[in-house]
């Protein structure tokens, strides 16, 4: 399982991020480029919007159940992520670097 702190410290440790609270005290977005890559949940049930290629976001929905079409989000490319769920902690982790990297077109950590 993994922690919002967690959470938080990965996608602060990406080059360029910044962290803003555009919409309320609860949900702090993660941006690079001016662009977000991460919406963070911050009522439970703890999840994440991360960004994916339509096709992965499809297949990630398929494979596991914790992982439902983006919640407020574009369906085709965003993907809402339970964090109290059995998915790995180095999926999660991934998922979020592969959205960091979407967005980030700039240069690829």
């Amino acid at each position: 399982m993994v922690n919002i702190e967690d959470i938080r410290n990965f996608c602060l440790s990406l080059p360029e991020v910044e962290e803003t609270f555009p919409f309320d005290e609860e949900t702090p977005i993660y941006k690079v480029q001016n662009k977000m890559f991460l919406l963070l949940n911050l009522d439970p049930p703890y999840s994440i919007n991360i960004k994916c290629e339509p096709e992965r976001a499809i297949d990630l929905r398929e494979r596991y159940e914790d992982v439902i079409p983006g919640y407020h989000m574009n369906k085709k490319h965003w993907n809402t992520v339970y964090l109290d769920s059995t998915i790995p902690r180095k999926d999660i982790f991934s998922w979020i670097e592969d959205s960091y990297n979407l967005v980030n077109k700039k240069k690829k950590r």
